[in-house]
């Protein structure tokens, strides 16, 4: 069962791009949560704290407790804009959950025993991780903070697919329904091997020292205006 973490919410009146921009500017992050049969309802949660929150990996895979008032409701992260280039969340979406109906989440994968595996300590293979969370089906109770995947048996050109995943108790992989043809593999190893570098040119490409191709000549200005666009 994951941890379960607490927000503090004031719910929010003001709606548009304009109200929501005015909020970001107060250090307050727009959100909006819905679901359990309930109408979607919109919020406000304090920037630096749920910044915070943010640091810690669990986050994204627990039950969070969303109070407003002098009431509480549990619910999972379902959304999250960040902003392109400043260290700023733009909005949240949350969904409600109730005890007994499954929800869907994806959750973290901790590869072990990377150094360890028989493919990279005897075959001298790299790791290479080619899913680093998986979506899982289960109850709020049974919500893992992340599932574990040892890899020490692995072996050289060898890997590993969801089915291979030894899920807790109440917990299933939605995918693997679907059929055969979606175990997609999570992680591989494989001995990485460089491109060969080629020294000399083909006798028919070959350019002599100092002289430039015909077609890599720039027209008269051409590099003043390059430069002027720096």
């Amino acid at each position: 069962m994951s941890d379960k973490f607490d927000l503090i919410a004031e719910l929010r009146e003001d709606q548009g791009k304009g109200a929501s921009r005015r909020l970001r500017h107060k250090g307050k992050v727009p959100a909006i949560i819905y679901g359990a049969g309930r109408p979607p309802r919109a919020l406000v949660f304090d920037q630096n704290k749920v910044l915070h929150k943010l640091e810690s990996e669990s986050f994204y895979s627990s039950v969070l407790n969303i109070k407003v008032g002098d009431k509480t409701q549990a619910a999972i992260l379902k959304d999250l804009q960040r902003h392109p280039a400043k260290h700023m969340i733009m909005h949240m979406d949350f969904q409600r959950i109730v005890d007994d109906v499954e929800i869907k989440m994806n959750v973290p994968l901790h590869f072990m025993n990377e150094e360890e595996a028989v493919g990279v300590k005897q075959g001298g293979g790299s790791v290479s991780r080619l899913m680093n969370d998986v979506e899982i089906s289960c109850l709020p109770k049974h919500l893992p903070e992340y599932i574990e995947v040892d890899i020490a048996e692995l072996e050289l050109d060898a890997m590993l697919h969801l089915s291979d995943i030894k899920l807790p108790s109440g917990v299933e992989i939605p995918m693997l329904a679907q059929g055969p043809e979606h175990d997609h593999g999570i992680v591989s190893i494989h001995v990485i091997k460089a491109a060969p570098i080629e020294e000399d040119l083909a006798a028919d490409g070959e350019v002599a020292e100092g002289d430039v191709p015909a077609g890599d000549v720039p027209a008269d200005g051409d590099a003043d205006e390059e430069s002027s666009d720096d």
